[in-house]
């Protein structure tokens, strides 16, 4: 090792908020208080529990996920000043167009979410710090018809481009186990369809995507990227965090190991639990208990 790499600045830590449950709209107490606290102790799914910094000067992007974040646009428990003091943060929005629906009862409505991204590019500071997920899509059967959010696509889209957005990130519901559960217990007639018929789809969202030159990513299903226009998603991606990083810092750029073998995401450290159970009572969630109010 040379002397200047041995003098080189550790990379700074991208800290992920959260995948497991949405911090910015139902834990925004919890989530102010370990950014003033300058630190998380934070129970990960083998049950152990880390403490993780979260001093301003180790962290390089918060990523925060969500599918309703007007509680931090409105500075709820002071969370949107907090957040000020680090360098970047990154806003992964997810809208489906289910929300409202007995599919997604605690989510708000489509048009009340998309009217969020004004502000969240505002507070960004620039529209590639927020990407929109249409994810899931979603198929259902209702009498003898069989339903999806599809036909909802075109406005995130529309909306996407005219607001300065480039990215739309998208996948099909995966119905594990505790899904499937909880569809039979809530008397929802979910449907799974076949691979041809999930590509045929992608075909129609990657057409609608380019007449708004948008660029459509999968989220964790290789099989999406065979599809024209439809590239695999990093949805926490190193190298464009550190392109967008106002002081130009470097990130990590390594897989991060600890995600499914077919997601594309680089190092990060997630601060969420799912012991936070998530209010949003989306039916084909991963993350909650299968129980539904």
């Amino acid at each position: 090792m040379s002397m200047a790499e041995g003098c080189q600045e550790p990379v700074r830590r991208v800290i992920s908020a959260s995948r497991r449950t949405d911090l910015p709209a139902h834990f925004p107490d919890w989530l102010a208080g370990v950014l003033a606290a300058e630190k998380a102790d934070v129970r990960g799914p083998s049950g152990r529990t880390n403490t993780v910094d979260l001093r301003p000067e180790s962290v390089h992007t918060i990523v925060l996920w969500s599918k309703d974040f007007s509680g931090l646009l409105a500075d709820r428990c002071s969370l949107r000043s907090l957040l000020g003091k680090h360098d970047q943060l990154y806003f992964l929005f997810t809208v489906t167009g289910l929300g409202g629906t007995n599919i997604e009862r605690g989510v708000p409505p489509a048009k009340a979410a998309l009217d969020q991204v004004p502000a969240l590019i505002a507070l960004a500071g620039h529209p590639r710090r927020v990407s929109l997920r249409f994810d899931p899509v979603v198929f259902w059967r209702e009498g003898s018809d069989v339903r999806t959010n599809l036909g909802f696509f075109p406005q995130v889209a529309a909306r996407s481009a005219a607001e300065g957005l480039t990215d739309i990130r998208i996948s099909f519901a995966q119905w594990y186990g505790k899904a499937r559960r909880r569809a039979v217990r809530n008397r929802w007639d979910y449907v799974d369809p076949d691979k041809e018929v999930k590509i045929a789809a992608a075909v129609e969202l990657a057409a609608v995507a380019a007449s708004f030159k948008l660029s459509l990513w999968s989220c964790s299903q290789d099989f999406l990227a065979e599809v024209p226009g439809i590239r695999r998603s990093s949805c926490i991606d190193g190298a464009l965090l550190g392109e967008l990083h106002p002081q130009g810092a470097p990130a990590s750029r390594a897989k991060d190991r600890s995600q499914r073998p077919e997601c594309g995401c680089t190092v990060s450290i997630d601060i969420g639990s799912y012991t936070q159970s998530c209010p949003h009572a989306c039916i084909y969630c991963y993350a909650r208990p299968v129980p539904s109010p």
